[in-house]
């Protein structure tokens, strides 16, 4: 049936027809209650974004439209032109708001080219009817109608009745709900408009619809007395040819899911549907519809039972024909709180063309997702996501012996702790408002989680230095010979590769890094040598079984031990030391002990060494020196390696010189070898002995038998003596000669030889 209005039948009004005042009999003949537009919602909502008061004024501003008797717009002076499909199509090229209108209205137009002028005639009529001097012909002026037909338009506003707001929703709502076969709708909307009023196209769809509800009638009588005897197949049949008549027959789709339900738990679903937490996902599978080369669609319902007792229905949405055997589809609008069903009727061409796909009635109270547990030492820890919606989560707790408590949560997680060994069963439960605001609760999602013996911590953790080695002590696990614990715990001695997890941190036994592969003393106890060059924070952990529990660190350190360390007088009486700087070590303290009691001690940094040398200013007698590398950091247990030494005899030296003969009377004297000792107060008891040698010539002897020996003295003799002088007797060889000392034996090298300029020693 067309929903478009006619013009045949004039309408009288106070004796006059409307068009009369402009001589045009008959010209308005059927005043519109409804635009009997399928999709008016969407002209509307393209003529608001367009900025137009009325689909005529697309056609052009100013005065000019005609409506009476079609519509025209001007043409020329005296002019005008029928608005038809070649004119909204020109209107219709671009993409302009105005664009998109004209395009609507030329396909409203090639379907029912009365259903423009039916449109336009409504809109004016609900403008002039809210306008307060819409009685006026000017106002029908103001809105671009030609004079000629403002005066009849006005009186055309006058007549028909006025629509209320509700009334208007279900004017414009006629149409869709009848291109829908939306029967019972249609009957419901017509009732709400009002009786009186001149509109054929309505007077026919009441007849038309009359009509086909009454065969709907008849055909859910038939399918109630089939269902009666017995015989669901051609119950079926019937409450389907309902359906086909009266889309929304509640009474025939609530019979066919009765029908066609699930009946017991291992039926298998043809409609399967799966909650999750904000939505419900539809399948099924449509090989058979497929199989049948048939463009069917699907109409999605969902049927909710509230808390009145009755059932609502709401239609999802429409799923277009699969391409494959199965199809699915999404309710992102669920009725949290509520108890659903959905069914999948197959629809073609607007009509259902076949049995309902019915799934099983669905709680809509989602579960918590990801739940997971966790055990620890006397704990469990348990942490999920919250579906939306939920109004609040509760969680259950059932220990090993039985009873069932509540247990405190929040912010999607809880901590149960305090727990004895053995397994815990959790519920957690959503908890939602329904629509009606009643609270109801979840069946909940259960897990089970087993608490085990888990080692007592190490409390302390110390280390103390012996020699090169560490021992290493602690509390709170008790320890048994090689570091084993009571109750099968053991204390693990590890290096971290990274950050040390905090003392207490519940661990993985398979986590761990390996014990210390440091050498064991061979007393048995926890006495480790770390190697040299070893920084390293040392931590205890108590291992019990595939657990461990992170215990306190100390920080060990072993450096390399400084070797090639000699010590040398130098003449400005300072003490030059040389060294081999080990390795990785930033800091040596350097430290010496004299002879009498004095002691000093200096840090010495690598770059300083390397550029300016070491030298230590010791006095004369005998000093010990000793370097030892520094810890890098304060507060670490150092295992220090045998410190590098070095033994610096007392500062004695010889010297020698030839004083010349003094001159007498009658004769010059014998030239004397004078040798002095140079020694602090405590000189060391073994000196070498001194020998003079002379070699004949001006150059000197290269040694003690470069030459012949004029002079000899043992070191006793010149330290009990500390000056000798001796008198060359006659020349031990042809003058000129050249004398030299020497230091003989033992300690020569720890003796410092003081020789005056070889000039001073040519005897000639």
């Amino acid at each position: 049936m067309s929903v478009a209005g006619t013009t045949g039948g004039a309408v009288q009004v106070a004796g006059l027809e409307f068009g009369h005042h402009l001589g045009l009999p008959r010209a308005l003949s059927a005043l519109p209650l409804s635009p009997l537009t399928p999709g008016y919602a969407h002209l509307r909502a393209a003529q608001r974004a367009a900025g137009l008061r009325h689909i005529g004024e697309l056609f052009g501003p100013g005065q000019g439209l005609r409506v009476l008797d079609g519509v025209f717009v001007p043409l020329g002076v005296r002019g005008r032109r029928r608005v038809d499909h070649a004119l909204l199509a020109d209107l219709g090229r671009g993409t302009t708001p105005t664009a998109t209108l004209a395009n609507a209205l030329a396909e409203l137009h090639r379907h029912d080219p009365q259903t423009l002028r039916r449109v336009l005639l409504y809109q004016l009529i609900e403008l002039l009817q809210d306008h307060p001097r819409g009685q006026h012909p000017d106002t029908a002026a103001s809105f671009g109608i030609h004079a000629e037909e403002a005066a009849g338009l006005a009186a055309a506003a006058r007549v028909r009745p006025v629509l209320d707001k509700g009334q208007r929703a279900a004017a414009e709502s006629l149409a869709d709900a009848w291109a829908e076969h939306r029967l019972r709708r249609v009957r419901k909307l017509l009732e709400r408009l009002p009786p009186t009023g001149h509109d054929p196209s309505l007077t026919t769809l009441r007849d038309t619809l009359s009509r086909r509800l009454g065969h709907a009638d008849a055909a859910l009588d038939a399918a109630g007395a089939a269902e009666r005897a017995g015989d669901t197949e051609a119950a079926t049949e019937e409450y389907l040819r309902t359906l086909r008549l009266a889309a929304d027959d509640r009474k025939a789709l609530f019979s066919l899911v009765r029908i066609h339900r699930p009946r017991h738990q291992g039926q298998a679903e043809r409609l399967r549907c799966e909650l999750r937490p904000d939505v419900a996902a539809l399948t099924w599978d449509a090989a058979e519809w497929d199989a049948a080369e048939s463009d069917v669609a699907w109409r999605i319902l969902r049927l909710r039972r509230t808390g009145r007792g009755s059932t609502e229905v709401r239609e999802v949405r429409q799923v277009p024909p699969s391409q494959g055997g199965v199809c699915g589809t999404q309710d992102r609008a669920i009725p949290l709180g509520s108890t659903v069903r959905y069914v999948a009727l197959p629809v073609r061409e607007g009509r259902v063309d076949g049995v309902p796909l019915v799934a099983r009635e669905l709680r809509v109270t989602p579960e918590v997702s990801d739940l997971a547990l966790t055990d620890g030492r006397e704990r469990i820890d348990g942490t999920w996501r919250t579906p939306p919606g939920a109004t609040e989560v509760t969680v259950e707790h059932t220990g090993p012996d039985g009873p069932t408590s509540p247990l405190a949560c929040g912010n999607g997680r809880f901590a149960a702790a305090g727990l004895p060994p053995g397994p815990h069963r959790f519920r957690v439960v959503c908890h939602y408002r329904t629509p009606e605001g009643q609270t109801v609760a979840s069946p909940g999602r259960t897990a089970t989680r087993t608490v085990h013996r888990w080692p007592e911590p190490v409390r302390t953790l110390t280390a103390t230095a012996e020699g090169e080695a560490i021992r290493f002590a602690w509390t709170g696990v008790h320890e048994e010979g090689d570091g084993g614990g009571e109750g099968g715990t053991d204390v693990r001695l590890v290096c971290w590769p990274g950050e040390a997890p905090a003392p207490g941190t519940e661990l993985a036994t398979a986590e761990l890094p390996g014990a210390l592969p440091w050498p064991r003393h061979h007393d048995g106890g926890p006495v480790l040598s770390p190697p040299p060059g070893t920084h390293a924070e040392v931590a205890a952990v108590a291992v019990l079984g595939e657990r461990a529990v992170a215990g306190p660190t100390v920080t060990v350190e072993a450096p390399v031990a400084v070797t090639g360390l000699s010590a040398r007088r130098q003449a400005d009486g300072q003490v030059q030391v040389v060294l081999d700087w080990p390795e990785g070590t930033g800091l040596l303290t350097v430290s010496w002990a004299e002879s009498g009691g004095r002691t000093g001690e200096r840090a010495v940094a690598a770059h300083q060494y390397r550029r300016q040398g070491l030298r230590l200013p010791v006095g004369r007698g005998g000093v010990r020196v000793r370097a030892v590398p520094a810890p890098r950091a304060s507060g670490s247990v150092v295992a220090l390696p045998s410190a590098a030494e070095a033994v610096l005899p007392p500062d004695t030296s010889v010297a020698y010189r030839l004083v010349p003969a003094p001159r007498r009377m009658l004769r010059r004297g014998k030239p004397l070898i004078r040798v002095t000792l140079s020694a602090p107060d405590s000189p060391p008891e073994d000196l070498p002995e001194f020998v003079c040698v002379a070699r004949s010539g001006t150059l000197r002897p290269r040694g003690p038998a470069d030459g012949t020996t004029v002079f000899r003295i043992a070191g006793a003799e010149l330290l009990e003596l500390r000056t000798v002088e001796h008198e060359l007797d006659s020349d031990p060889c042809p003058v000129p000669y050249t004398l030299r000392g020497f230091l003989l034996g033992a300690h020569a090298t720890s003796v410092r030889l003081e020789e005056p300029s070889p000039a001073t020693l040519v005897v000639r």
